[in-house]
């Protein structure tokens, strides 16, 4: 129902609605209250309601019954605005919140149109006043532009401005190299590659199933969180946040993932997964395993992660396991849909965001099986959106017995292949795999170039100064060498 004061339109329903969806469904909080202003709500019952909400979540609390009568009985408005009573109202009041986006929408669409009578009564004013017409009409325009610029996230503005910050920015590389690096992942060669991952970016890491694509984006993510100490989200629509912790402690700690789920552990293996659990409780990395989510799902989770604990990382495995909010005939509609969504997500959280994609069967009957971008299953889109587009190549899976034993195809050596990359190099990245374990490693130095490889490998290339840590070899990995890896061990 669309009530009129002084000649104001507001909806009364709508309004109460919008603050009950807030109380009873936390994932929508942080949507409705960064995209409404205290002004939009016209009932100043309702005004007092949402500046209360806001100092709630800005002291990184939960919006509730509790909390909110909490803070509006040291505020003293409790009793202007009904009290407990009226709080309650807005909770049982609500049809579903569900529909939130619907109630928002009228909100904000009549907030807009008390701001226009509004600016348009003192045109009327000024234009039966004044006697100077032109001044008027640029009154007029300024009044108008300005709900029009309220009510815009994004406007055109002349670039000049802007060049003399990026000068400053490239006199600063020049000062720093890693000024402009980005997070880390810990493998030598990629990192090389990409100066790291930054905010804004949408990285694909694609593989074909059973090569390794969840077991090398959690060691990145692992490293990153150890590193960067930051949060780090993973949103794992085929695995149970169980199984991944499993793989997490074996990998941490370096231990046989299949000697602990046959119940074979040695007392040496405890002692490894016991600190390996030691080190993982210090890192902020959070874990939905809700099966075929969405991308407004992820982003509302992602924004109360961000305003609370840092996010500096999101994961999603997969892609091809998400739900497209706008159903379609075509699958291949769908996930271009969720790519391009995906990469918006990931400028708003201003955050790297890795997203595993499968690539076509395809792949598996050309000679080789190296993977290339047309491989990239259901859809282009994924190339297109994408800033970096990462292959996992495991040569030794599609080589013969005879090419393995010959050493042709070296056993254990994984090619991360960057294909496309928006602001670095492409190129080739090689790296251990260790399935036992459930990670991939650096690799020795003779598979690095001098200037990828630390330090350490060219100091002690040079004389006879044993390296400050040690990469085995495949066939020899010692578990007591892992801790000294570059970034601790993964």
């Amino acid at each position: 129902m669309v009530n009129t004061q002084e000649n104001f339109p507001y909806n009364l329903e709508a309004e109460q609605t919008v603050l009950g969806c807030i109380l009873i469904d936390a994932d929508l909080q942080l949507d409705i209250l960064l995209d409404l202003k205290k002004d939009d709500f016209f009932v100043e019952t309702h005004k007092i309601i949402f500046e209360a909400m806001k100092e709630i979540v800005n002291d990184n609390k939960p919006i509730d019954n509790i909390t909110l009568v909490d803070i509006m009985e040291k505020r003293g408005t409790l009793d202007k605005i009904g009290g407990i009573s009226y709080l309650t109202g807005l909770i049982t009041g609500v049809p579903s919140s569900s529909n939130y986006k619907y109630y928002l929408d009228i909100v904000k669409r009549d907030s807009i149109l008390r701001k226009l009578i509004k600016v348009g009564s003192d045109i009327l004013q000024d234009a039966k006043s004044s006697s100077n017409g032109f001044a008027s009409l640029e009154k007029a325009e300024n009044g108008v532009y300005g709900i029009s610029e309220e009510n815009d996230n994004g406007t055109l503005v002349n670039l000049a401005p802007s060049y003399s910050p990026v000068l400053d920015v490239f006199a600063k590389i020049g000062e720093d190299k890693n000024y402009l690096q980005g997070l880390m992942t810990g493998f030598v060669k990629l990192d090389a590659l990409t100066n790291g991952f930054k905010g804004g970016q949408l990285i694909i890491l694609a593989a074909r199933p059973a090569v390794g694509k969840t077991t090398l984006a959690m060691n990145m993510v692992t490293n990153i969180a150890e590193k960067h100490n930051v949060s780090c989200a993973v949103f794992s629509l085929e695995m149970t946040k169980n199984e991944l912790a499993q793989r997490m402690l074996c990998s941490k700690g370096s231990v046989s993932m299949d000697r602990a789920l046959k119940g074979r552990l040695t007392d040496e293996d405890w002692t490894k997964l016991y600190n390996a659990q030691k080190k993982l409780n210090d890192l902020n990395i959070f874990v939905d395993d809700t099966a075929m989510t969405s991308v407004p799902k992820i982003l509302s989770k992602c924004r109360r992660l961000k305003a609370r604990h840092n996010l500096g990382l999101v994961v999603i495995d997969h892609i091809q396991l998400m739900k497209a909010v706008k159903e379609s005939d075509s699958r291949q509609q769908e996930v271009s849909e969720i790519s391009r969504s995906l990469k918006m997500l990931a400028k708003e959280l201003d955050v790297p965001v890795i997203a595993l994609s499968q690539l076509s069967r395809g792949i598996t009957g050309r000679k080789g099986g190296k993977p290339m971008l047309s491989d990239l299953r259901e859809s282009g889109a994924i190339e297109q959106d994408a800033d970096i587009v990462m292959f996992i190549h495991r040569p030794d899976l599609m080589a013969d017995e005879k090419e393995l034993i010959s050493g042709k195809v070296e056993k254990n050596v994984a090619e991360i292949i960057v294909e496309k990359n928006r602001s670095g190099s492409t190129g080739t990245a090689k790296l251990l795999f260790k399935g036992e374990w459930t990670k991939f490693i650096n690799p020795p130095p003779e598979y690095l170039s001098e200037k990828d490889a630390p330090k350490e490998y060219k100091r002690a290339e040079k004389s006879d100064e044993k390296p400050e840590f040690d990469i085995p070899a495949p066939e020899e990995a010692p578990p007591e060498q892992e801790d000294d890896l570059p970034f601790g061990s993964f």
